[in-house]
């Protein structure tokens, strides 16, 4: 049966590559994105692509009741939308580690409190929060961007306590360093540097994330609440 499903941070990347995998999969998609226009590839795969910065409570509330009013009350959540300021801490301004904190984890609370309302009603419901190796092993200059993915483990393993009673899960997935254009367009040297670090001596392809969280909002996943999942070629294994 066709889900109703939200990808926050979908137009492009790991969130593109994971609104992919669910609508290949029967899968209602629906993504929000935050500036510039949605590739067409989401049209062509019947997603519907939504504005909202999710730093925004109203925004939120809109994309969501247009969300519904198309697709019904979102049944499973993906919450990959983050940002990026890195800096060493002793340059990092506040104004550059709160906006951080703001997306990556006050906007997550903010889109799964709302998808949280349905889901306890219908006693049933996957959450899935995309956090990354760098909160798990740490990474310098990226304090900011450490802290919240780290609290995403937190969050997820206590909204799975609260939760978990009504049919509803919450897992988190933890990427490595992956193809994307972000990572594209680091210096070669810098590139080199970071696959020596990782066993497995390559990237991750955005699909290897996806096939994780495909995985954890199905129904072959449905006893499995509060995990860490790394997708990382080895990286962060020990923590």
């Amino acid at each position: 049966m066709s889900r109703s499903v939200l990808v926050t941070g979908g137009n492009r990347g790991i969130g593109l590559a994971i609104a992919r995998a669910l609508a290949d999969a029967g899968d209602q998609v629906a993504i929000t994105y935050r500036s510039g226009e949605p590739p067409k590839e989401l049209a062509e795969l019947g997603c519907l692509a939504v504005k909202c910065d999710i730093t925004d409570p109203e925004q939120v509330e809109q994309a969501y009741k247009e969300i519904e009013d198309a697709h019904g009350r979102v049944e499973v959540l993906v919450a990959n939308a983050g940002i990026t300021r890195d800096q060493l801490i002793l340059r990092m301004s506040e104004e550059d580690f709160q906006a951080v904190l703001d997306t990556n984890l006050t906007g997550t609370f903010r889109v799964v409190k709302r998808a949280a309302r349905g889901m306890l009603r219908a006693r049933t419901g996957r959450v899935v929060l995309i956090s990354s190796v760098v909160g798990l092993l740490g990474s310098a200059g990226q304090v900011n961007y450490a802290a919240s993915k780290a609290a995403l483990v937190g969050f997820a393993r206590s909204l799975a306590r609260e939760l978990g009673s009504r049919n509803i899960t919450c897992n988190v997935v933890a990427p490595g360093f992956v193809d994307t254009d972000m990572t594209r367009a680091l210096p070669e040297e810098r590139q080199a540097e970071i696959v020596g670090q990782v066993p497995l001596g390559r990237y991750a392809e955005p699909a290897e994330i996806a096939a994780a969280v495909r995985f954890l909002a199905s129904d072959e996943a449905a006893y499995i609440t509060g995990a860490v999942i790394p997708v990382d070629g080895g990286l962060g294994m020990g923590h």
